[in-house]
């Protein structure tokens, strides 16, 4: 059985619909529902059982060593990168991973979690995936220091030699509309323009960058699975830390071009003030360096921009879509 925690969430949900897609049902999904809409991501799914993610940890987790689990992959954390209370993003995000990567390394468990590309800041150290730069990582939110905070402990302990963790970068796609406001900008832009027309993009107060051209590494939730999965059934040697992202930084303005352009609408963009609440915690660039990645034996060709953006609006969006068993 392979164990996906937050398997009721955006990027866990998509990683059990490309399993089905591979003819694999033999899925555990960790997470909890809540009273939101998230239940809806595995309507579709064709998966063994749901457990609640309490349970997981506080009965599951001791007993791995009788369970029938080969692979877990941790995608369960709280991702509002907007999160204030700090005791509960370490509990959640820190000392959850923490006892899972524990039993599962216990247990010889192919362990596979979910950094974060909050991890490098403001980029000033760059976005190299080389786990030695680790401890000099700041991250601008604690959200990503909360994701950081387990990388300096898998490094400190030796688990990096024996575990896979994903530095994703900035996800968007079908699954989503349960994230309320850490939807991606596509999906906030498609609203938007449905409702009004335009689609609000935040000034820029980097002398650097004009308003619009901060950049992103948007990657498409088709290829960030392909990647993911790429460690649990090709390469089931790799560890250490993974960029996953296009290698390709891209505009706000690219993107939101590309939905206009989709929903064959007149390019219409307004600029607002940056909340004065973000701007010490904003980052102008993100782009992933996927050298190891690639050299870990990835060959598939990423999506672009465009084209995730077509597909995304196209088939899913007009409607929401889920991805399901009916793809």
């Amino acid at each position: 059985m392979i164990a996906i925690t937050g398997g009721a969430g955006f990027i866990g949900s998509a990683l059990a619909w490309r399993l089905n897609k591979l003819g694999r049902n033999d899925i555990y999904i960790i997470d909890e529902l809540g009273t939101g809409e998230k239940w809806k991501n595995l309507v579709g799914l064709d998966f063994n059982d749901f457990i609640d993610k309490n349970e997981f940890i506080e009965k599951w987790v001791n007993k791995l060593d009788s369970a029938d689990i080969t692979a877990i992959i941790h995608m369960g954390a709280n991702s509002s990168t907007t999160e204030k209370d700090a005791d509960f993003l370490l509990k959640n995000n820190y000392r959850y991973t923490v006892s899972l990567a524990q039993a599962a390394l216990w247990n010889n468990i192919r362990f596979i979690y979910a950094s974060s590309a909050a991890t490098y800041g403001d980029g000033k150290l760059g976005f190299n995936d080389n786990e030695s730069l680790i401890p000099a990582l700041r991250p601008l939110n604690m959200y990503g220091y909360s994701k950081n905070l387990f990388d300096i402990y898998a490094l400190k302990n030796g688990l990096l030699d024996r575990i896979v963790g994903i530095k994703y970068f900035n996800v968007y796609g079908p699954n989503e509309y349960h994230k309320g406001d850490m939807r991606s900008v596509v999906n906030k832009a498609f609203e938007q323009i449905l409702t009004t027309g335009k689609v609000k993009l935040f000034t820029s107060k980097n002398p650097g960058y004009k308003d619009g051209e901060q950049l992103r590494d948007f990657i498409y939730i088709k290829d960030a699975v392909d990647m993911t999965l790429h460690f649990l059934l090709k390469n089931k040697k790799a560890a250490g830390i993974f960029n996953v992202g296009t290698a390709k930084a891209r505009h706000w303005n690219d993107l939101a071009k590309a939905i206009f352009k989709t929903l064959n609408k007149p390019v219409n963009i307004e600029y607002i003030e940056l909340p004065s609440h973000l701007e010490k915690k904003y980052q102008y660039y993100t782009q992933a360096d996927i050298t190891k990645l690639k050299n870990s034996g990835y060959k598939k060709r990423i999506t672009s921009l465009e084209d995730g953006v077509r597909d995304y609006v196209s088939n899913y969006l007009v409607g929401e879509k889920y991805l399901d068993g009916l793809d």
